[in-house]
């Protein structure tokens, strides 16, 4: 017993003293920041105020002011992310800590500070200028290969958690909010199509310095990381396309209808309950019970957060307008140009998702039959959320191969080599099923 309150004491202690010596190690912040974070430690049941300015931190050990955010865990936690053992992405994913308030600043309190020794924190979060907007980004790692995540339809750069965790160990990452969503500006007068957010992607990676990436997208993000590719394909070294939101071939009736409906009238404020965005999200699962119900309410906290925005609700909508408008032939079509495909890619479905059915690969088979597909078996929309391992592997993979000396773009094996010299051969075999285990629901 008293050895079981030794290591407590112990424990109690290191914790003060991280708290004492943590304004030591601020690394400042840009001119007019101000912001208070709330540190409950519920395993003590203690809290501690953290208050960052521009040159200054200021640590109290009792609440003072109201905080901007607050983050919750315990106290070997706490020590882990203050030594570097741990990063607070990956603290989160295993559910030992917790945020509520304003998510961005949540991600930036960690790249705040420096770690022991001078290291640098392990994530960061960037505000990118480029011209018209500025582009927030999440960066961990500092491996050769850089990799830009793009995220989906009203999701954000938190989508990617899990990938940035599985990938930064041998390459730096950014995930990115796309401009109108997100900690990213939200310009007025935005188009919100995809040609205009790859220019945004575009003008990302020359401020960053970055020549070339692997892009990664979701949904929307996947469509634009392709547009990317089409327009400046020596800048792209693979792609990593996760149920991507491709040009509609049907149902286009309503196309003119849609052109006279104009996104600003999403201005017009309207109510939109959590309950409602929690119903929606849990729909473009498979197994909604994969999902962790305290990062789903994260999620739709802060999607109705930035809701309630009136910039933000006309990007939304003008995003959701162009998906729908994109055209899918003619010279600037979606499918003519995605056939002239450059960079080797990945399609990754789900076989349960109903936003964008996997019946999708049959077409980029046609068009592209040099890519690589993947059906994953009961998996929904956002497989890098609801099937993480299964699917950062593959994406790893995608990474590796175009990294490869000898990657050329096309599939590998002998037996993909036969088939992609026979496109109808490759269209009746192009779909990898993942076994219905338990392994696979796990």
């Amino acid at each position: 017993m008293e050895a079981s309150i030794s290591l407590q004491e112990q424990r109690g202690q290191r914790v003060r003293d991280a708290f004492a010596l943590l304004h030591e190690r601020y690394l400042g912040a840009e001119p007019g920041f101000d912001a208070t974070f709330e540190i409950r430690l519920g395993d003590v049941g203690r809290t501690w105020q953290v208050r960052g300015r521009a040159e200054s931190c200021e640590v109290r050990s009792s609440p003072a002011r109201e905080p901007d955010v607050v983050i919750g865990t315990d106290s070997a936690t706490w020590l882990a992310l203050r030594e570097g053992r741990l990063s607070g992405l990956d603290a989160f994913a295993s559910r030992r800590l917790y945020a509520r308030g304003d998510l961005d600043l949540a991600l930036r309190f960690e790249g705040l500070f420096h770690l022991p020794s001078g290291r640098p924190p392990l994530i960061r979060l960037a505000d990118v200028d480029v011209p018209g907007a500025t582009i927030s980004s999440l960066i961990s790692g500092d491996g050769p290969e850089h990799v830009v995540c793009l995220h989906g339809l009203g999701s954000n750069k938190t989508s990617f958690f899990e990938t940035i965790s599985a990938l930064s160990p041998q390459a730096t990452v950014h995930a990115l909010d796309l401009p109108g969503f997100g900690g990213s500006s939200k310009p007025g007068l935005g188009r919100y199509d995809a040609p205009w957010f790859a220019t945004a992607v575009h003008a990302y990676l020359e401020a960053q310095g970055i020549e070339r990436a692997h892009l990664v997208g979701n949904s929307m993000g996947g469509r634009i990381a392709l547009e990317v590719a089409f327009e400046a394909p020596e800048r792209v070294a693979s792609l990593a396309l996760l149920a991507p939101a491709l040009a509609f071939r049907r149902r286009r009736a309503f196309v003119p209808l849609v052109r006279l409906l104009r996104p600003e009238l999403a201005a017009i404020p309207h109510p939109l309950r959590a309950a409602q965005v929690r119903s929606h999200l849990w729909g473009m699962f498979a197994h909604p019970d994969r999902l962790d119900p305290a990062a789903a309410d994260v999620a739709a906290d802060e999607f109705c957060r930035a809701y309630r925005s009136r910039s933000a609700r006309v990007a939304f909508f003008a995003s959701l307008r162009n998906i729908y408008l994109d055209p899918p032939y003619g010279e600037r079509g979606f499918w003519t140009r995605l056939e002239r495909l450059e960079p080797p890619a990945l399609f990754v479905w789900g076989d349960s998702d109903r936003l964008v059915p996997h019946g999708f690969s049959r077409h980029v088979a046609e068009a592209l039959p040099q890519a690589r597909q993947v059906i994953l078996s009961e998996c929904g929309h956002v497989p890098q959320v609801e099937l993480p391992e299964r699917t950062n592997g593959l994406i790893r993979e995608a990474i590796d191969r175009a990294a490869s000396p000898v990657a050329d773009g096309t599939l590998e094996s002998p037996r993909w080599e036969k088939l992609r010299r026979s496109p109808s051969a490759l269209r009746r075999t192009v779909t990898q099923r993942t076994p219905k285990t338990r392994a696979a629901r796990a």
